[in-house]
This record gives structure tokens, sequence and C-alpha cells, in this order.
């Protein structure tokens, strides 16, 4: 049964509460005031009363934290004898929809075209079991992604999700729509705790950016997919600690019974992607047991985290980002022991994304899919129930390696369940690692400038969290004039060189391009403006703990 509801919409409290939402100047657009319902404003300004003073707490918890491991502190394990470890307790049993997750497609939830992408077929008739249409490290927050992603998903959910390419060059006019009856099943990952919503406020303060998507598509679809018996399914991104997953639980208890949903029916996965929530899986797991459908190695973050974590720490300065892998004693170990603790509960146990964008020879999409197979056949032979893949392109190669519905009783018992999780200082520190990151930083930046959070780049696709690695790891090198392999010390007037090197390398590479002049004078000017932001960040004295905390203004 529900729990009793602490609105209702009908009172002149609920009218209140609604009140109390303010737009940012400029954010009072047709779609906004169509999606921001008094329903909706009237839940997210309850959320927002209820958990906002909290929030703040886990933040400035955060900092503390970080103060203690820049001075020396390491991070560990907690109580190994709390009810979170050693209680006899399972997770609530996962949705029929969720017990096949082999492959899960991942991309931005304000593209329109990408999300029919995502849940549809592609052209080799590969489906993704699952789609997780993305309001974070993939998607700028700007007010305009943010409300376009919110009706992608009521769009999708409702199965009218269109998207309409003009006829142009004398091409037809090209209709893409979800198929009701064949699509993957819709996953929505929200902003992160550490994130702002800037263009919505409550009493002179910006909300929740997590709890704002979350709140809208469940008042936009939750009710409809379970009328329908589907489940509402949600991914959340970069919890550091388990008293955090608890505020996350307290917002999905607060949020269905509002809506008049029993407590237990949406399901959420829970990406570890940062160092400190490596060491409490079982923790985080516990808190959200009710709500859980799995845990997630979210492997490109967790790099991240780690040299933002131990970015002071000299014995513990990363390698070239290239050379982490799941070959690494402490990634394999995180891995393991995220399969051995989700299956012993019940949960589901997913790997890592496969960021490769089709090369544009057949040679070259050979070598991506040879090494795409290779990756997810060792994900699928240490027991995950699933990956990750960036592009349609891929779907089939990852499907591959994953022979089984789940491998739920893959359980590791054998295995330590207190491995070693922090990273180790080992080689290669290169100039070639040096220059991907700077050239990364060129290529994001340039996009991000466009309002695009994910870009094609040398073959891959960069989101926030390979930007994240680099500008971190330039830091981290910088900060301890690292000695590279051969004998090269970092220094910014190095730093400074390199980013000049690869911007004329990046504009050499438009005039090769064969763009009209206009065009190419234009995407020039792109890439010196991005060069110049990349710089001043990557330079930066002190690291700060995210690109951005904040949405763009309307």
């Amino acid at each position: 049964m529900p729990i009793a509801s602490p609105i209702d919409r009908q009172t002149s409290k609920a009218r209140e509460l609604a009140g109390s939402l303010a737009l940012a100047p400029g954010a009072n657009t047709a779609l906004a005031r169509e999606l921001l319902t008094e329903e909706a404003r009237a839940l997210v300004a309850l959320l927002h009363r209820e958990l906002e003073s909290e929030r703040q707490t886990l933040l400035a918890e955060r900092t503390q934290r970080q103060a203690r491991w820049d001075a020396g502190a390491l991070p560990g394990y907690l109580d190994r004898n709390s009810p979170a470890v050693t209680g006899d307790w399972r997770v609530a049993p996962v949705p029929q929809e969720l017990r096949r997750r082999r492959v899960e497609i991942t991309g931005p939830v304000n593209d329109a075209k990408m999300v029919l992408n995502m849940l549809g077929r592609n052209e080799q008739g590969h489906r993704a079991d699952t789609a997780m249409l993305d309001f974070e490290d993939s998607m700028k927050p700007t007010w305009p992604n943010v409300l376009d992603g919110i009706r992608n998903v009521k769009e999708a959910v409702a199965g009218t999700l269109r998207f309409v390419k003009p006829a142009a060059a004398g091409e037809p006019e090209k209709v893409y729509a979800i198929d009701p009856d064949d699509h993957a099943v819709p996953m929505v990952r929200v902003r992160g705790l550490h994130l702002d919503e800037s263009n919505a406020r409550i009493g002179g303060r910006s909300v929740s950016g997590g709890l704002f998507d979350f709140a809208l598509t469940m008042v936009h679809t939750a009710r409809e997919r379970v009328a329908a018996g589907r489940t509402p399914i949600y991914y959340i991104p970069k919890v550091e600690h388990y008293r955090e997953a608890r505020w996350w639980n307290r917002l999905f208890e607060l949020t269905q019974a509002a809506l008049g949903l029993d407590v237990g029916t949406l399901r959420a996965t829970f990406l570890i992607e940062t160092l400190p929530a490596a060491f409490q899986m079982e923790e985080i797991l516990y808190e959200v047991r009710d709500h859980a459908a799995g845990l997630n190695v979210g492997r490109w973050d967790k790099i991240f985290s780690d040299i933002k974590v131990l970015g002071r720490h000299a014995d513990r300065v990363m390698a070239d980002r290239a050379s982490i892998g799941l070959e690494r004693p402490w990634m394999r170990s995180y891995a393991l022991r995220l399969i051995q603790i989700c299956h012993r509960r019940g949960a589901f146990a997913l790997g890592g994304m496969a960021a490769f964008t089709p090369g544009r020879t057949a040679e070259l999409r050979q070598h991506q899919t040879a090494k795409v197979v290779a990756d997810k056949q060792l994900e699928a032979s240490m027991g995950h129930d699933g990956c990750w893949v960036s592009h349609p392109y891929f779907i089939g190669p990852a499907l591959s390696a994953f022979r089984h519905d789940h491998q739920l009783d893959v359980r590791h018992e054998d295995l330590d369940p207190w491995p070693e999780l922090l990273p180790e200082r080992t080689p290669p520190h290169t100039l070639g690692g040096l220059r991907t990151n700077i050239r990364v930083g060129i290529g994001y930046l340039e996009g991000w400038n466009r309002g695009i959070g994910c870009v094609a780049w040398d073959d891959l696709m960069e989101d926030l969290a390979t930007l994240e690695i680099s500008r971190a790891q330039t830091w981290q090198w910088l900060h301890h004039d690292l000695r590279l392999d051969d004998g090269t010390t970092v220094d910014v007037a190095l730093v400074r060189r390199l980013f000049a090197e690869e911007l004329e390398t990046i504009l050499d590479e438009v005039d090769a391009a064969g763009l009209p002049q206009d065009f190419a004078n234009e995407r020039k000017r792109a890439f010196v403006r991005a060069k110049e932001d990349a710089e001043s960040i990557f330079t930066e004295r002190d690291l700060r703990p995210f690109l951005t905390t904040e949405s763009e203004l309307a």
C-alpha cells in the first residue's frame, strides 16, 4: 500500500507549493509551461522543502572528506559488522522487464533522433535490451536541453516520439518514429547530487538538478507505465556515500507517495563510479534495497574519481588514461567485488562502456569491433550481467559476448570480500598520453560551447566523464611536476606548448576536410575559443571538483 501522501493535489497547500517555484528570466517558455504543470511544480517544491537541507549537508561532507584526503588520509572500508554487511537481506525482486540487460545503450536524452536510435533497431537488425536516456554526462544542462529531454521521455513512454529530418540537398523528408511494439526498455539517468538546476528556484535557491529531472519525468510517465504493467526505471550517478543513497531512497519514497504509487514501484540502478563508493557498495545497495535493480561498474568516472580523490598523493599518480582498464588490479578487484555483492543480494551487476564510434574505413571498423568483442567477452567472463555501448553500430558485437539473459548464479564466493581498491602509481606516463588529454579538452569544449554534452572525437564518444579524466590527470601531473617516461618534466610551459600544437593540428584537419570556406572559418574560430577555454581550465592552480555544478541560465 502507498504511504500517506504528504500533499493533496487538490488543496490550497498544493497550489501554494506550486506557486513557490520561480523560473529564471528567459526560462518561462511555452514548453516550460507545458511541462511544469501545477502538479509538477508542487512536487518539485515539496521535494525541495523536504530534502534540500540534507543535500547541502551531504555536499558539505564531500568537501570535508576531500580535505582529509588532500591532507594525506585514504578512503577505506566502513564497519564490517554492520547490518548492511552481515544481515540476511536481498533487494526487492527485479521486475521481469529488467531481467535481461545484456546490452544497454546510452546517449543524451535531449536529442530526439538519438533517443529513437537508442530505442530502435540498428541497420543490422540488432536492438539493445535497455536504453539509458541521459540527463547527465552526455547532455550539457542547458534549459532547452533539459526541457527537450523531459518531453522526449514523456513521448517515448507514450509511444508517440517522432523526429522529422527535413528535405534537403535533393533528399526527401524522412520521419523517424518509435515502434511501440519493438523497442528497448527506457531508463532515465538523472543529474547527480552536486548539480543545481539554476533555472528553477525556490526561496532564491536553485533546486537540485537530479531532483528536478526525477520529479518531472515521474509526473509525466510513472502512472502511465504502471497502468501498462511496466516499471519506472532510473539510473543514479556520482554517489559517494551510503548516506547519499539514503537521500535518493527518500526522494523515491516521497515521490511515489505524492503520485499515489506504492513504495517500491520504481527501480533504480546506482552507478558505482567514485572511489569512496567502491568501498561502500554493499551499504549503498542496502539503503536502496526496496528500489534497487542493480549496480553499475562506471569505469570512466571511477578513473576520474581515483585521480581527484588521491590527486595530492605523490605515490598514486595515475598512468595514461588509455592504459587504465580492467587488467589493472584495483580496477579488476572493484568490478569483481561489485559482481560478488550484487549477485549475493539478488541485484544485477552491469559492466562498463564501449566508447567507440564507427570508423570511416572498413579496416578501422573491423579493428574497433574486435576490441569491443574482446572487452565484452572479458566482462562476461567475469560475471557481469550486461554492458554499455555508446553507438548502435556496436550492439551486435556486444550482444555476442553475453549469451545468457543474466549471470546471477556467478557469486565469486571464493574471492576476498575486502580487496585492495586503491590505485597504484604505475607506468606509463607519456607525452602521447598528455597530448591525448589536451586534444580531448579542445574537442570536448568545442562541443560544450555549442550546447553539446558528448562529441564524436577521434573515433571515440567523448562525454563529460572523459573530459574530467583528461582535465584531472593533466592537473595531477602538473601538481607533482611529473617526470614522464622519456624524462620530460610536466610543467605549465609544456602544457601550453602542447595546447598550441594540438590546436594547429586540429585547424589543419579542418582545412583538409574540404568544408565550404565560411563554415571552415567558423569551425576554426570555435576551436580557437575551445582551446583557450580548455587551457585555462587545465592549468588552474586548484582542481575544481567538477567542470561545473550549475546548469546554464536560459
